[in-house]
């Protein structure tokens, strides 16, 4: 069967609730992660962790810029990066800084909010052009230089399972206000900050709507990027995120759905209050589930059965004991949310430099092994 087409099944029938031939396997990776493993492995500069694990899925994400400006540096030294953003940020990479920070914005006041206008979401450049943008290029480094959506898309179409990716619109909103900023305006007046929200809804639908034209036939899913929630539960109430922010995430989800694409919601934190909301907004799939958030993928498979999948959640703070017995515990506990499908396996974020690259060897032979259905998972089955 072809590869792609195989990865595709896989993660198709996991959504589903089916059992395919295995569980499939899904990551993201910090940059310094890579740098290890290009050390331990002997790898050169175009190391693939996706192609090396033969991992099933990838997400590739378009320009969501609101301004399609490019990313302009304006200072550039080996110890501070400090760059301005098509959403009217400026952002500061510190060589010791694990993140960016960012420093500025041009949108501030409600006057400015209100004066905000978006530059074309279908516009050919933010799927076709090699154009530097924010979501892409600034996160744990300074990556500039890539290539476009529709080169990323057909470099791995052939070898993997591909979705794509869209923000919600909070996590668009405080990139471009800033947190405090965005959470101080939306107690100050709720009412014009929706007004707002509502606007980004409708860009956001045509970002959906311009990479499916993009890359026809290419896509199986897409990411909706959203980080509602800290560890403890959600940065604002629950009650305005179901007023205010659901009925433009149920937008999203009916975008994706009328082209045959699945959602996978990812939010860091807990943000559980709302889950029932996600399943009713459209949500297929739920990831990062961070364990350090106190969330079991197990314990929520219990709950919601085949109502939802997950995909996630496999606690990094385990994998960077890189204590073989621990990691065993790990992987083939959470493996019991695969029973009858709804699971992707991954980490609850993103893998750290102090996993060894071996012990994330370690991981997929785990999977290959015991990730077989029917599961066989011996001293640590349980019932789901």
């Amino acid at each position: 069967m072809n590869r792609a087409r195989a990865k595709i099944d896989r993660v198709m029938a996991a959504l589903e609730h089916r059992e395919a031939d295995r569980v499939p396997v899904g990551e993201f990776f910090w940059t310094n992660f890579l740098r290890r493993c290009r050390r331990e492995l002997g790898a050169g500069d175009d190391f693939s962790p996706y192609a090396h694990w033969d991992l099933d899925l990838v997400v590739i994400n378009p320009n969501m810029d609101p301004h399609i400006t490019g990313i302009q540096v304006i200072e550039d030294t080996a110890e501070r990066k400090v760059v301005r953003t098509g959403f009217g940020a400026t952002i500061e990479r510190h060589s010791t800084f694990p993140m960016p920070h960012y420093n500025d914005f041009d949108t501030k006041t409600f006057e400015d909010m209100e004066a905000f206008r978006f530059d074309d979401p279908r516009d050919p450049r933010r799927y076709f052009a090699a154009l530097d943008d924010q979501i892409n290029a600034v996160g744990d480094e300074l990556n500039l230089g890539l290539p476009s959506f529709s080169t990323r898309v057909n470099s791995c179409v052939k070898d993997f399972c591909v979705f794509g990716g869209v923000c919600e619109p909070y996590e668009m909103i405080w990139r471009i206000m800033g947190t405090e900023n965005v959470l101080m305006k939306m107690a100050e007046a709720p009412a014009r900050v929706a007004r707002f929200i509502e606007r980004l809804g409708n860009f956001l639908v045509g970002i959906v709507e311009g990479q499916v034209a993009a890359a026809p036939g290419k896509l199986s899913g897409l990411y909706i990027w959203g980080d509602i929630a800290y560890d403890h539960g959600m940065f604002f109430s629950p009650k305005y995120w179901r007023e205010v922010f659901k009925p433009q995430l149920k937008r999203l989800c009916e975008a994706a759905h009328a082209h045959g694409l699945k959602t996978i919601y990812h939010g860091c934190g807990n943000a559980s209050v709302v889950y029932e909301d996600m399943i009713e907004a459209g949500v297929d799939a739920y990831n990062p589930l961070e364990a350090k958030a106190g969330l079991d993928v197990v314990a929520l498979k219990r709950k919601f059965g085949r109502r939802w999948a997950f995909n996630g959640n496999i606690d990094v703070r385990v994998l960077a004991t890189n204590d073989r017995e621990k990691v065993r515990r790990e992987i083939l506990t959470k493996l019991n949310a695969a029973k009858g499908g709804g699971y992707i396996l991954q980490s609850d974020h993103s893998v750290p430099d102090d996993v060894a690259p071996a012990t994330y060897d370690y991981v997929m032979q785990l999977v290959r092994e015991y990730g077989r259905y029917p599961l066989k998972l011996g001293e640590f089955d349980q019932s789901v």
